[in-house]
C-alpha cells in the first residue's frame, strides 16, 4: 500500500508533522532533525499535544418523538431509539440524559444530539457552576433535586456565560 512517506525516519517524521499539523498541535521541538532525535522530538511534542487536543464538538444525529428546543437535554427511549426532553422527576430512563439538542426541531424531525463538547446555549448561564437535570422536561439547573424518587444527574458545567460544557454523568435516584 503507497502512503506517499518514506519507509524511513524522515518518513516517520513527515507522517507526525502532517498529523500535528492537521489538528493544530504546538510543536515545540520544530524544525526536526532528520534522525532519530529529531523522531524523538516529533513524538514528544504529539504526546504533549493529546492533553489540550480535543474535539470541540462530538454528536450523533436522532429522530425525536416529540417537539425539542435548542438546547434542551434529551433522552433515548430503549423501545425506538428516538429522542425527547429528559427530566429529572420521570422514570430512570427520562433521567438518563444522552446529550443536548444542537438546534430545536419538530416531532419525528431529525435533530443532533451533542454529547460532549461545548454546546452554545440558548440562555445565559453561570461560568463555574455545576448543572444538574431538571424536574422540568429539557431543562437544567444549577440546584440538584431533592425530592424523594426524583434523580439527580448532573450534566455539565458553565463555561461562558454562552457556552456549557457537556459532561454526562449517570442519574442518582434519591430515596
Amino acid at each position: 500500500m503507497a502512503t506517499g512517506y518514506e519507509p524511513n525516519v524522515e518518513g516517520a517524521i513527515a507522517v507526525l508533522v502532517d498529523l500535528m499539523t492537521a489538528n493544530a498541535f504546538t510543536m515545540t521541538r520544530q524544525p526536526y532533525e532528520p534522525n532519530y532525535r529529531g523522531l524523538v522530538d516529533a513524538v514528544i511534542d504529539l504526546k504533549e499535544g493529546f492533553p489540550v487536543f480535543a474535539p470541540e464538538r462530538i454528536g450523533f444525529d436522532a429522530t425525536t418523538f416529540e417537539s425539542v428546543a435548542d438546547g434542551d437535554a434529551l433522552y433515548m427511549r430503549s423501545s425506538d431509539g428516538q429522542v425527547g426532553k429528559a427530566q429529572a422527576d420521570g422514570t430512570q430512563d427520562e433521567a438518563l440524559v444522552v446529550g443536548f439538542a444542537d438546534d430545536a426541531a419538530a416531532s419525528g424531525a431529525i435533530v443532533k444530539v451533542l454529547v460532549a463538547g461545548l454546546l452554545d446555549y440558548p440562555s445565559a448561564i453561570d461560568p463555574g457552576d455545576v448543572y444538574f437535570l431538571s424536574t422540568t422536561p429539557g431543562a437544567i439547573a444549577t440546584s440538584s433535586p431533592t425530592g424523594s424518587g426524583e434523580f439527580v444527574a448532573r450534566v455539565g458545567e458553565g463555561a461562558t456565560t454562552s457556552k456549557f460544557s457537556i459532561q454526562l454523568e449517570p442519574p442518582m435516584r434519591l430515596n
